[in-house]
């Protein structure tokens, strides 16, 4: 099953970091996704074996739900104070949570480990 935009967002924001390169289009993707111009608070967890590995939160909603995911999942890899930033092999391992705070309810979307998903192989993981 195909990884939905925003956790693709979440996990290409990280893997932007590991790789030392920016690879989001960001005009692409608000240009096909006019919702992700939307100003949406956002939570990223990180798990790894089903344990808490990275968290971070908005408060409010003041930034794009675009910028807003890559905020977010760049201070979960790589800024959460509880934990070391995460390495190339834990990203590969972990599943990643984000959590929407939406005018209608939240909405909670998880995403397997990379590693775990039958479609990756190591020549399509970092392309």
């Amino acid at each position: 099953m195909p990884r939905s935009v925003l956790l693709q967002l979440a996990r290409d924001s990280i893997a932007e970091v590991l790789e030392a390169q920016r690879t989001i289009d960001k005009k692409a993707l608000l240009d096909t996704h006019p919702l992700l111009n939307e100003k949406i608070a956002t939570k990223v967890n990180i798990y790894l074996d089903n344990e808490l590995r990275g968290s971070s939160f908005s408060k409010e909603a003041t930034f794009s739900l675009l910028e807003d995911i890559v905020i977010n999942a760049k201070r979960s890899a790589f800024q959460d104070k509880n934990f070391t930033p995460i390495s190339t092999s834990e990203y590969l391992s972990c599943e990643i949570e984000l959590i929407l705070s939406t005018p209608d309810g939240v909405i909670s979307e998880k995403d397997p480990a990379i590693l775990e998903n039958p479609e990756h192989t190591p020549e399509t993981i970092f392309k």
